[in-house]
């Protein structure tokens, strides 16, 4: 049998189906009753639908208010014999209490930790005489040497800590040769106010060269020798992979140039994309199972320790920070990752999702009220799930619906022009032109 044989005959089998519940429902109506005074009259009655055959919505015998009854109103409902409901398949489920659980999947991006991303730079005017650091990605270990640099104002204030340094031993050297001058009377003793002097203005030059970053080592060697080192090494006060090179060699430097930016990348930040309807079932602390792509198998896990407080305009999605640890550098800036989050919302009251129909205006469930009858009934959602959807509003725990077949069942309705009923405010609700708020 060729594949357009088939499609016809299931067509026609639809066809014969639809044509086969239209005759049932008419047929069960059975013959006319008479009734007192002319059909015509009958007929008109305004509000009467008994001419409309296929119109009018179907009720239970014995079931109901009678016509007129003040104060009542009763559901409207579409009959499924249970036979029809075999052959087309129904199912029905029970609206149930359970503990829902969301799971949010998502992408992730690798990015560099800001919080270890530093810069080294000088802090006097020269030129580099030499670079350590010829190229980006090179490993800078903390205190190892990244360029030298010559400065003239450098040199001039070791000239002058030197000077210094030898005043102050020619100052102690005299103090100890001719010993402390002075009497009992409080006369004032020369020597020792110039060698505290000559001390202080050492140790006021020692601070100088400190804060152009000369390490102890280096300034003690000065004093030392008692001669100017021409070019000042400049040494990493960080460990790190280099991200940028900003000088070359013979480059001119200024007070507070940048020569490298390094960063360190023992712990990166994963960002992730949340959308806009989930962003709020996420928190910080809440964990994910973090996957990368070349690493098939493995697993890590991380927490939110950071939102954004602001929502991305292009792609209405909020950023949810993870910090992880770097072990063995596999976490590489700039990589994506597979990001996946379960969300625990307690017990909510949820049914099956095949269970509601989105109209676009509006959510229709289907509520089975035995005989073969179901009341179409419009139900507020919540969260859904991969299965599950949360009901909050239209349904109570143990009603059943159906599962399956939902199209048909509609399809059948609206034939028989059966339409669920307007659905009141939900409390702590406002209404506005009829519909809640």
């Amino acid at each position: 049998m060729t594949k357009r044989t088939m499609a016809l005959a299931a067509a026609a089998v639809a066809i014969a189906l639809i044509l086969y519940l239209s005759w049932s429902a008419l047929s069960r109506k059975g013959p006319a009753r008479p009734v007192s005074g002319p059909p015509a009259v009958a007929q008109e009655k305004p509000g009467s639908m008994a001419g409309m055959p296929g119109m009018a919505a179907e009720k239970p015998q014995g079931q109901g208010a009678q016509p007129g009854a003040a104060g009542t109103e009763e559901a409207p409902t579409v009959e499924i014999p249970p036979d029809k409901q075999k052959l087309i398949g129904v199912k029905v489920a029970t609206a149930r209490m359970l503990p829902l659980t969301k799971t949010i999947r998502t992408v992730g991006l690798v990015e560099y930790d800001q919080r270890r991303l530093n810069t080294i730079n000088t802090k006097v005017e020269g030129w580099v005489e030499k670079l350590y650091v010829n190229f980006t990605g090179t490993y800078v270990k903390k205190g190892d040497p990244v360029a030298d640099i010559y400065s003239p104002e450098l040199w001039a204030t070791q000239q002058e800590f030197i000077n210094l340094v030898k005043w102050a031993k020619g100052a102690g050297a005299k103090e100890s040769a001719a010993g402390r001058t002075g009497d009992a009377q409080g006369v004032p003793d020369v020597s020792a106010m110039i060698d505290r002097d000559a001390r202080s203005l050492v140790e006021a030059a020692r601070q100088r060269l400190k804060l152009f970053d000369i390490s102890d080592a280096q300034i003690k060697k000065i004093e030392e020798s008692e001669k100017p080192v021409r070019d000042l090494t400049v040494y990493s006060p960080y460990s790190g992979y280099v991200l940028q090179k900003n000088v070359n060699q013979g480059t001119r430097v200024m007070p507070g140039a940048d020569l490298l930016d390094v960063a360190d990348l023992s712990t990166v930040w994963i960002t992730a994309d949340i959308y806009e309807f989930e962003a709020p079932l996420v928190k910080v602390g809440d964990t994910a199972a973090v996957q990368l792509s070349y690493f098939p198998g493995k697993q890590f896990e991380a927490k939110i320790d950071y939102l954004y407080p602001t929502l991305q305009g292009e792609t209405r999605t909020l950023k949810a920070r993870f910090t992880m640890p770097n072990e063995g550098g596999r976490l590489k800036p700039q990589m994506f990752v597979n990001v996946e989050m379960k969300i625990n919302l307690g017990r909510r009251l949820v049914v099956p999702t095949d269970a509601v129909i989105d109209t676009g205006l509006r959510q229709i469930a289907y509520v089975d009220k035995g005989d073969g009858l179901f009341e179409p009934r419009e139900v507020v959602t919540g969260v859904r799930t991969d299965n599950l959807v949360e009901i909050t509003a239209g349904l109570k725990a143990g009603d059943k619906v159906s599962s399956s077949a939902n199209f048909l069942i509609d399809s059948e309705s609206k034939l028989k022009g059966v339409e669920p009923m307007p659905m009141k405010a939900p409390v702590g609700r406002t209404t506005t032109g009829g519909r809640a708020k």
